[in-house]
């Protein structure tokens, strides 16, 4: 069975492309996007295989 970890990331509206492709490079995939604490500001979920230990 496929195992998950999972990680919630800041995304600042002007820079969300260069972030999401840090994340993506490290091998996390977005799920989701939703509004952060304020206008500026959103917040990223993403996941990723979980290493078999």
């Amino acid at each position: 069975m496929q195992k998950w970890e999972y990680a919630t990331v800041p995304l600042l509206v002007h820079a969300t492309k260069q972030i999401l492709d840090n994340w993506g490079e490290d091998g996390w995939e977005l799920v989701a996007v939703v509004p952060g604490p304020n206008p500026e500001q959103l917040v990223a979920y993403l996941k990723r295989p979980k290493a078999a230990s």
